[in-house]
């Protein structure tokens, strides 16, 4: 029984954890737009690095 409770909170958590992402995603993608507008290389950069960080990590989570 405790192994059963034990999965259901990992799967709540990871759960919230891809939320997270995802609101984080939206976030990045919002800010290279701008940076794109702004002609911006180095913040379009740094949010392209995050952009991929984001997605291995929700990929690692099979939730793409």
């Amino acid at each position: 029984m405790k192994q059963m409770i034990q999965i259901i909170r990992k799967a709540e958590i990871e759960k919230e954890y891809i939320n997270v992402l995802e609101l984080e995603l939206d976030y990045e993608l919002a800010s290279l737009y701008d940076a794109m507008q702004l002609n911006d290389s180095r913040e379009a950069d740094k949010s392209k690095k995050r952009l991929h960080e984001i997605y291995v990590e929700l990929e690692a989570l099979h939730a793409l």
